[in-house]
């Protein structure tokens, strides 16, 4: 893998640096960290690319103001943007994780699709809102973890592995679900989608997400964890030789995608208050959409949570504009391809920059 790495921590060089077996590189960004340096923290939060995601959606709120004020700028309508960008969103963390590892997984929407399908099975709610959640997250790290296998020990090529996985959970979800929809009967997973259940105005799903946004950073940017997730990305033989395990943290990168997809079924359970083998379609796309939106190197080595999630947000408030001026779905799905063929290109010119 090649690396262009000069917002994230790890690169080629950083390897050079003395570091017992094991542990990853130590960066000048935890270097300021552990010097209690609050300048730079900030700096990792705004960096240019961050700020420039920050206008874009301002962009797209004035937008929304000149064509649609009446509607776009209400409260029940950012609510409507925030809880559909959290579903998606959690599974974006997820899928920046295995990008940055140098990886990628077609599998994401088609895990939500079983978890969400197996946690609403009348057998598991039997056991309440905590069965259901129990299963949606073990049929999440399971399906990750298959994944992580195939990829780490197989070795497969992780576009082939989980697309054969895409393939494999979508026709078991249709095989529990014989295409009927699978309604939720457990009162208080359908509480949590009321809006009796608004905290200060805030859904539940959304507060959800932020929390999952808030871990991912730190587990990304202040854990062992993630800087070894950046030099495996960036420099995987580099980062063997510095005596990371690379085989073992793909195989967490992938349970931990996975995870991400099973709470993401939940909350898609809890949002529509059914089970369906359809669920989660085309989330995979959205997911890789973002994070590339975000910064995310597809080439791995380079990436940043806060950064996808911006993604994630411009995404659904383009779709939001969409729908509020009667745009035909064509449009938009043209306009996001051409989005992303924009990012990428981007990317290309700015690594091609780097020193």
């Amino acid at each position: 893998m090649t690396t262009g790495a000069t917002q994230e921590p790890t690169s080629t060089a950083s390897l050079d640096k003395a570091s017992p077996p094991g542990e990853p590189p130590q960066t000048s960004h935890a270097d300021a960290a552990s010097n209690g340096r609050p300048k730079l923290v900030l700096g990792k939060l705004f960096d240019l690319h961050t700020v420039s995601l920050l206008g874009v959606l301002a962009v797209l709120c004035l937008i929304g103001g000149i064509t649609q004020g009446d509607k776009f700028l209400t409260t029940s309508n950012l609510q409507l943007v925030l809880v559909q960008a959290s579903v998606i969103g959690v599974v974006t963390v997820g899928m920046t994780f295995v990008m940055i590892g140098g990886g990628i997984d077609l599998s994401v929407g088609a895990i939500v699709a079983l978890a969400s399908v197996w946690c609403t099975t009348v057998a598991t709610q039997d056991f309440g809102i905590g069965g259901i959640i129990f299963c949606a997250l073990a049929v999440g790290l399971g399906c990750g973890l298959v994944n992580g296998v195939l990829i780490s020990y197989g070795p497969m090529v992780p576009f082939v592995a989980t697309l054969a996985m895409m393939v494999s959970a979508r026709g078991l979800a249709l095989e529990i679900t014989g295409g009927s929809t699978q309604m939720v009967t457990v009162d208080s997973v359908l509480d949590l989608g009321r809006r009796d259940s608004y905290i200060f105005g805030i859904p539940p799903l959304v507060i959800m997400f932020a929390v999952i946004t808030v871990l991912g950073w730190v587990l990304l940017n202040r854990t062992t964890f993630g800087r070894r997730t950046v030099a495996i990305g960036g420099n995987p033989e580099a980062a063997r030789l510095a005596g990371i395990a690379v085989k073992r943290q793909r195989l967490m990168l992938y349970a931990l995608s996975g995870l991400c997809c099973g709470i993401a079924a939940f909350m898609l359970v809890v949002l529509s208050g059914s089970g369906q083998n359809t669920n989660g379609n085309l989330y995979e796309l959205n997911a890789i959409a973002a994070a590339i939106i975000g910064g995310t190197l597809l080439t791995g080595g380079r990436g940043t949570i806060i950064g996808s999630v911006l993604g994630v947000m411009v995404f659904t408030t383009i779709t939001n504009l969409f729908v509020l001026n009667n745009l035909e779905s064509a449009f938009q799905q043209i306009a996001t391809g051409a989005i992303i063929v924009a990012a990428v290109l981007l990317q290309r010119r700015s690594a091609s920059q780097q020193p």
